[in-house]
């Protein structure tokens, strides 16, 4: 079955990445929208999009001020007209040749949500040990709140049907938008499925914008959406 898969890349100061992981998306032989939302960038970012506006293929929004991950997500969730999104960092930690083993998953009807592990793929590498159990422990924390058994939590490789997105009530500014929407899918009995992914890591000397206080958040994400009452 042919889908369109939509591409949500949240896009902050990444000028020195951003071009070539564009140029990796759009090498993709599946039938892709883009997506491409710039959050405020204040370095050259703006300019860099400028080069991809012909391509019929890709969106650019923009944010007049920084607003977030979270928000850049859901800005663009309402340009998405596809059948399947996935978010995509605008660095080159993941690899779009990776879509497709996660959109094959939704051959199966009954897959509705799709995460693409890194730790299912023993080569990779990890960029530090502090941001690799950090992911651990939310991935185990995850696990123990909402009787999930997933292995990898905040990875960026998230796809949806588009309905079920669509129809979350995020919020999310910053980076909550993964425990978030983790949250959501679980407490709806949805399964996660997980495939395996490459991994690329980078440091924060290279542009890494996740600090410790963004574990911290994630927690009480997830813990006020396990014990809210709807």
């Amino acid at each position: 079955m042919s889908r369109t898969l939509s591409v949500i890349i949240p896009a902050y100061n990444e000028e020195a990445t951003v071009e070539e992981l564009l140029r990796r998306v759009l090498e993709s032989p599946l039938n892709l929208e883009v997506i491409i939302v710039d959050d405020g960038s204040s370095d050259g970012t703006a300019e860099i999009l400028k080069r991809f506006e012909k391509d019929t293929r890709v969106k650019i929004v923009a944010h007049a001020q920084n607003r977030g991950k979270g928000a850049a997500i859901r800005t663009g969730i309402d340009h998405v007209t596809g059948d399947v999104v996935i978010v995509q960092d605008a660095d080159l930690e993941y690899d779009p040749g990776d879509y497709s083993a996660m959109l094959m998953q939704f051959d199966d009807p009954g897959v509705s949500v799709v995460y693409g592990s890194r730790r299912l793929l023993r080569s990779n590498r990890i960029s530090s040990l502090s941001f690799f159990l950090g992911g651990v422990t939310l991935t185990w924390i995850t696990n123990l709140l909402y009787g999930t058994r997933i292995t990898d939590e905040p990875t960026c490789y998230k796809a949806f049907r588009a309905d079920l997105l669509k129809g979350l009530p995020l919020t999310c500014e910053g980076f909550e938008f993964c425990p978030e929407v983790t949250a959501m899918v679980a407490r709806r009995g949805i399964r996660i499925r997980e495939v395996p992914i490459h991994y690329f890591p980078r440091g924060k000397s290279e542009g890494k914008k996740i600090r410790a206080r963004h574990w911290f958040e994630a927690v009480g994400t997830l813990l006020a959406h396990r014990f809210r009452r709807d």
